[in-house]
C-alpha cells in the first residue's frame, strides 16, 4: 500500500514492452499544424519527465494523474500495486462498494438481506447493466467470479471468500451466497466482478501465473482501460453505458508513471498534470502556497514495516536467527520510529505499532506501555545477549559462534524506504550485526520472496522494508498473516496456531463489539512475536488542480485522499471542469503538443532509457 496504496501482494513477472517510435507522417503533420496554431511562446518539455504522454486530440475532456508507482499487472489475480488496484475499481464494479464515509454502498447489488443465522445472504442485482463490449451483465457473472476464486483457491481474493461455500443465481438478477458460518465482512468484499464470457476462456493454470489481461479490458465500471505502456502511462476512456446516469463527466483518464517525483511535481505546477501522488516532502510544503493547487497530507489506512523472514522450514534461505522471536523482539528495540517519521517522512507520518492503523474504524489497536517496543540500543544489546547472541570482538554471533550477517533491502521506487533503511542499518550495526544494505526494484524483491527450489517454496531474503494498505474491515490484513497465506500474502512467512484459531473466530463474529476483543488479541500476538517492526503510519502526500476542476472528493472527509484510495472512486465520477478553465489560454493543451514534439525529437533516447529502467538493484555505499 507516498506509496500509500502501493501494496496488496507480490507476484510480478513484468516485461517492459518498447512502444513503436512516434514517426508516422500523420502524427507529425498533426503536431506541426497544432504548433502553428498555438499562441504559447514558451512550451514546457514533458519529454524530460520520464513520463511520455499518449497522443490525444483537443476534443476529449482528459484528467491526468501522476504517480511514481507503475501498474505492475492488470490481471486482478496477479497485480498487487496500488495503481493496479485503482485501475481495477475504475474498470470493474464490486457487488457492494464504499460511500465516501466508507459505509457500504450498492454497486452491482442494489440491496441485500441475510438469514437469521447469518449463513445465507441474498443480493438483488442491478438490471440493464452492460459489459463494456455490449454483452448483458447477469447473476451468472457474479456466480462465476466467486466460484472461480473459491474452487481454485486464488489467493489474491481468498481472504474475502472464506466461509462462502457456493454462490447460486436466483434468476438473472439475484444471487444467493451460502456460507458455512456467519460472515462478518460480507458487505466489505473487495472483489471485482468479472465477465464470464471473457474469463471462462482463460486456462485456470495461467490465472495466477502468466495470463495477461490485455486492453481493451472488459468490465462494467465507469472507465475502460484501452492502452497501457509499461513504465509510461495507462489510458482509460469513459464508459458511455455506465449505470450511474450522467457520470462520469471526464472522457479520458491518463495515469502517467514518473521515474522522478520532482519532475512530476513540476508538471503539476505547469498544468501538465491535474493530480500528483507521492510528492517529495520539500516540494509538498512549497505547494501549499501555490495558487490553484491544493496540497493534502491525507490520512490513509497504510503502514510501513521492516519485514523479517520467519519461515521455520529447512528450505528457507533466510538467516535462521530471524526464526527466533527473542532475536526479533531484541532488534525491535533498536529502531527509533520517531526519527524515521521525522527524517524519512519529513513529519508526514505517525509512529507505528500494530498492523491495524488508526484510520481503520473501530478496530485500531495500540499496545499498552508495558509491552511497547521503544528505542533503547543498550536494552536491545542486553536482550540479544540473554537470548544467546553475544558480542565477540565487537561482532554479534549466533549460537554456533558464527557472525550474524543479515541482508536488509529497501525499494528503488520509494525514497522514504531508502532513508529508513539507512537509519536502520546504522542502528543494527551498532549492535554488532553485519548488515548488507541494498536498494532493489520491487520485482527483484518479489522474486526473492516467492523463490522456489524446484517445486519447493524457499523464500530467499532476510529483511526488507515495504508496507501494506488496508481496508475498512480488518479481516483482510488479519488474514495476510495466517498460516494458509504462506507462499501467498504472508510475506513474513510466520505461523502461529493461536492466531489462526482467533482469525477463524473473528471472521464469523458479526457484532463489532464482540469482534473487537478477538481482533485486539490477534494484533497483540503478532506484535509481541515481532515478525514485523511496524515503523510508521504514513500519510499520502497528494496535490491537485482546483483552478481547473471541481468535485475532488475526500475519502473519508475531511482529510482523506481524493484519489488512489482504492475503496472509493467518487472523485472520478464527480469531477467537472470549472467554466473558467475552458476559456483560458489553453496552456495545458499547448504544453502537451510541445511535449509530443519533444518526445518525437528524442525518440531514440527514450528507447535507450526504457532499456535501463529495470535494474537488479545495487548495494548502497555507506
Amino acid at each position: 500500500m507516498s506509496h500509500a496504496t502501493e501494496r496488496r501482494g507480490r507476484r510480478l513477472r513484468a516485461t517492459i514492452v518498447l512502444s513503436a517510435l512516434l514517426a508516422t507522417a500523420g502524427l507529425v503533420w498533426g503536431i506541426s499544424a497544432a504548433i502553428a496554431a498555438s499562441s504559447s511562446p514558451t512550451p514546457a518539455l514533458l519529454g524530460a519527465s520520464g513520463a511520455p504522454t499518449p497522443a490525444a486530440s483537443a476534443t476529449p475532456l482528459t484528467l491526468r494523474l501522476g504517480t511514481t508507482f507503475d501498474a505492475d499487472n492488470l490481471n486482478p489475480f496477479i497485480g498487487y500495486s496500488g495503481t493496479s488496484y485503482e485501475i481495477f475499481h475504475l474498470n470493474y464494479d464490486f457487488l457492494v462498494g464504499y460511500a465516501p464515509d466508507l459505509s457500504p454502498r450498492p454497486e452491482l447489488a442494489t440491496s441485500w438481506t441475510t438469514s437469521a443465522d447469518g449463513k445465507t445472504w441474498t443480493f438483488q442485482l442491478r438490471q440493464g447493466v452492460k459489459w463494456q463490449d455490449g454483452r448483458p451483465f447477469t447473476s451468472a457473472d457474479v456466480a462465476f467470479t466467486y466460484d472461480l476464486i473459491i474452487k481454485n483457491s486464488l489467493t489474491a481474493f481468498t481472504s474475502y471468500t472464506n466461509n462462502i461455500i457456493k454462490v447460486v443465481p436466483q434468476g438473472d438478477f439475484a444471487v444467493q451466497m451460502i456460507c458455512a458460518k456467519p460472515k462478518a465482512n460480507m458487505l466489505r468484499l473487495w472483489i471485482p466482478i468479472l465477465p464470464q464470457h471473457v474469463w471462462a476462456k482463460v486456462p485456470v493454470a495461467s490465472l495466477t501465473t502468466s495470463f495477461i489481461n490485455k486492453p481493451p479490458i472488459i468490465g462494467t465500471g465507469p472507465f475502460q482501460t484501452t492502452e497501457v505502456k509499461k513504465g509510461e502511462y495507462v489510458k482509460l476512456v469513459k464508459n458511455p453505458d455506465y449505470w450511474v446516469k450522467g457520470k462520469p463527466t471526464i472522457d479520458e483518464l491518463v495515469i502517467q508513471i514518473y521515474q522522478n517525483p520532482d519532475t512530476m511535481t513540476q508538471d503539476l505546477k505547469t498544468g501538465t498534470l491535474d493530480y500528483a501522488m507521492g510528492i517529495p516532502t520539500a516540494e509538498f510544503t512549497a505547494l501549499k502556497s501555490q495558487p490553484g493547487i491544493t496540497a493534502n497530507a491525507a490520512d490513509i489506512k497504510y503502514f510501513d514495516e521492516v519485514c523479517m523472514n520467519c519461515y521455520a522450514n529447512s528450505n528457507s534461505l533466510g538467516n535462521p536467527v530471524l526464526r527466533d522471536p527473542r532475536f526479533r523482539q531484541a532488534i525491535s528495540w533498536a529502531v527509533d520510529k520517531q526519527k524515521i517519521v521525522d527524517f524519512a517522512y519529513g513529519g508526514y507520518a505517525k509512529v507505528g505499532q500494530g498492523i491495524i492503523t488508526p484510520d481503520v474504524p473501530t478496530y485500531y489497536w495500540t499496545p499498552l506501555p508495558d509491552i511497547t517496543f521503544g528505542f533503547d540500543l543498550a536494552k536491545a544489546g542486553q536482550m540479544l545477549d540473554a537470548a544467546g547472541y553475544p558480542l565477540k570482538n565487537g561482532v554479534r554471533v549466533d549460537k554456533q559462534g558464527k557472525p550474524i550477517v543479515l541482508r536488509l533491502w529497501a525499494r528503488s521506487d520509494d525514497v522514504p524506504s531508502q532513508n529508513s533503511g539507512k537509519l536502520i542499518t546504522g542502528w543494527f550495526r551498532s549492535l554488532g550485526l553485519k548488515i548488507t544494505y541494498q536498494v532493489l526494484d520491487s520485482t527483484t524483491l518479489s522474486d526473492a520472496l516467492y523463490n522456489m527450489k524446484g517445486k519447493t517454496y524457499a523464500p530467499d531474503f532476510d529483511m526488507y522494508i515495504w508496507g501494506w494498505g488496508e481496508y475498512v474491515d480488518p479481516d483482510y490484513i488479519l488474514n495476510v498473516f495466517t498460516t494458509g497465506q504462506i507462499n501467498g500474502w504472508n510475506d513474513s512467512v510466520w505461523s502461529n496456531a493461536e492466531y489462526d484459531k482467533l482469525y477463524a473466530q473473528q471472521a464469523q463474529t458479526i457484532d463489532a463489539h464482540q469482534r473487537k476483543p478477538i481482533v485486539d488479541k490477534m494484533v497483540q500476538i503478532y506484535y509481541e512475536s515481532a515478525p514485523y517492526i511496524v515503523t510508521n503510519y504514513e500519510q499520502q502526500l497528494e496535490a491537485y488542480n482546483t483552478a481547473r476542476w471541481v468535485g475532488w472528493t475526500h475519502v473519508p472527509p475531511p482529510a482523506g485522499p481524493v484519489a488512489f484510495a482504492n475503496d472509493n472512486i467518487d472523485t472520478y465520477l464527480n469531477l467537472k471542469p470549472k467554466a473558467a478553465a475552458t476559456t483560458t489560454t489553453g496552456s495545458s493543451n499547448s504544453t502537451l503538443i510541445y511535449a509530443l514534439v519533444a518526445v518525437a525529437a528524442v525518440a531514440v533516447v527514450v528507447v535507450a532509457l526504457l532499456l535501463l529502467r529495470r535494474g537488479r538493484g545495487k548495494a548502497v555505499e555507506e
